[in-house]
């Protein structure tokens, strides 16, 4: 067994966390799609000696929106000891572009070999994640009360997390979540953000015969969101010196270019700590809209409509700096020589929702870089340092 120690504290067998987390990014699992990579990562616990019956999924997938193949999946390991239980998290869902991914090694990287995204994110989490499990299982480390959550759909909204069956985890007062780069960068906030839906009636007619008679709901569109970016509610949004952010993301509509276009479908997000600066985002894009559809008319002075809808994906939360959790983790890097840098994200994370159903969780990284881009890779030696953190905040060593 090829292992590595840092400070005599962590031994980890380094050979098969790296051989654990090529296997996690060569499965697919695009969120709501994740049941292979979940059943890999029960495959592996079962071989390493984790009992059946410690393992379970909770039906987080029957709650969602979205629908998918599974809820999240759940480990519970009985401790030696009568301390406080633990958790440690990570979310097993990728972005689209890694569907396809084969990853390859090269020297101090794990990327992909072709045309696609990595799946490092969130692969390198689970993968610490599992390397800790493992590493307590067949080495029989002493450790605490343990709860291993691999949750799904974060990527569409942190739903996995937002859904999770409380009776399953068994009452965890410290929480650690995977989930980004550095792994002494310990994030103790996140944004809040809202989902954006909107709906653009137009007036159809034809765009070569008789144009104006109809109001293209392309145009509205573009009017609004022309109104916002200058100004100031598109992108970046600094108002009275508080930050927030805005984005239409998604645009579909039309089947012919000799319509003029009646149909639009819209959907966009807006983030901010500040609660009311996301609520007034939300308005103000309602408003843009609105306005740009009373503007256009026909020429019978009929004009077009919209419908907005706005709801809550995650609400922000920040963390004491002197939490329970986050104390912890700072004392388990200290240990490791690593100089944790306390930080806010703006981002979603799974724990923005953890944290609002009353677990305080910190986030760490694990090695991912460039997340989401064909440029996706995993930076080994930071990943394997996420693997001894992991250990050690498992063990509580």
């Amino acid at each position: 067994m090829t292992t590595t120690q840092s400070d005599d504290t962590y031994t980890i067998d380094e050979g098969r966390a790296i051989d654990t987390v090529m296997r996690l990014l060569s499965v697919p699992g695009v969120s709501c799609r994740e049941k292979q990579v979940a059943e890999a990562i029960v495959e592996m616990l079962a071989d390493a000696g984790v009992p059946d019956d410690a393992m379970r999924f909770d039906n987080a997938h029957k709650k969602s929106p979205f629908g998918g193949e599974c809820g999240n999946l759940i480990v519970n390991l009985p401790g030696s000891s009568n301390q406080p239980r633990r958790m440690l998290v990570a979310h097993i869902d990728t972005v689209p572009i890694c569907a396809e991914a084969e990853p390859v090694r090269r020297e101090d990287y794990i990327e992909p070999a072709g045309e696609t995204g990595l799946g490092a994110d969130n692969r390198s989490g689970v993968g610490a994640v599992l390397t800790a499990a493992l590493e307590v299982v067949t080495r029989g480390l002493p450790h605490p009360p343990l709860t291993f959550l691999f949750t799904v759909q974060e990527e569409i909204g942190l739903v996995g997390a937002r859904f999770v069956d409380k009776r399953y985890i068994g009452k965890p007062e410290l929480v650690f979540n995977w989930d980004g780069n550095a792994p002494d960068c310990l994030e103790i906030g996140a944004t809040g953000g809202y989902h954006i839906d909107i709906d653009v009636t137009g007036i159809p007619s034809h765009a070569g015969g008789q144009p104006e008679q109809g109001v293209s709901a392309a145009m509205i569109a573009a009017l609004a969101m022309a109104d916002l970016q200058e100004n100031g509610w598109f992108g970046l949004v600094m108002k009275d010196g508080v930050r927030g952010t805005s984005n239409i993301g998604v645009i579909r509509g039309g089947e012919a270019t000799n319509v003029v276009l009646d149909r639009l479908h819209l959907e966009g997000e807006c983030r901010s700590f500040c609660k009311s600066l996301r609520k007034r985002i939300a308005d103000v894009y309602r408003q843009a809209f609105e306005r740009a559809a009373r503007s256009l008319v026909t020429s019978e002075g009929e004009h077009g409509s919209i419908e907005f809808n706005c709801q809550k994906k995650y609400e922000a939360f920040k963390l004491p700096k002197k939490s329970p959790c986050v104390n912890e983790a700072v004392r388990v890097l200290d240990k490791l020589d690593l100089n944790p840098a306390l930080e806010y994200s703006n981002g979603g994370l799974d724990a923005n929702w953890l944290v609002e159903r009353g677990l305080n969780t910190v986030t760490l990284g694990a090695g991912t870089v460039n997340a989401h881009t064909i440029g996706e890779k995993l930076d080994i030696p930071k990943f394997l340092t996420a693997c001894r953190v992991a250990v050690g905040l498992a063990t509580g060593r």
